[in-house]
């Protein structure tokens, strides 16, 4: 199942591995996708996930979602 958020304030591939590393580790996660340019982020998972499951581990990364 995938889910597309946008995630805001990404500005390098390091804010790009930050928030890939918070959401890979989110319960379920099989795949996550970052497209810089665009902030979009894809997130593949077996079971659909809360939005605050998503919310919770980009705030870890230090960014929020648009």
């Amino acid at each position: 199942m995938d889910k597309t958020y946008i995630v805001e304030g990404m500005t390098c591939q390091h804010c790009v591995a930050s928030v890939t590393e918070e959401l890979q580790e989110v319960p379920g996660v099989e795949d996550v996708a970052v497209t810089l340019e665009t902030g979009e982020v894809v997130v593949t998972s077996a079971e659909p996930l809360t939005r605050e499951a998503v919310e919770g581990a980009v705030g870890e990364a230090g960014y929020q979602l648009a």
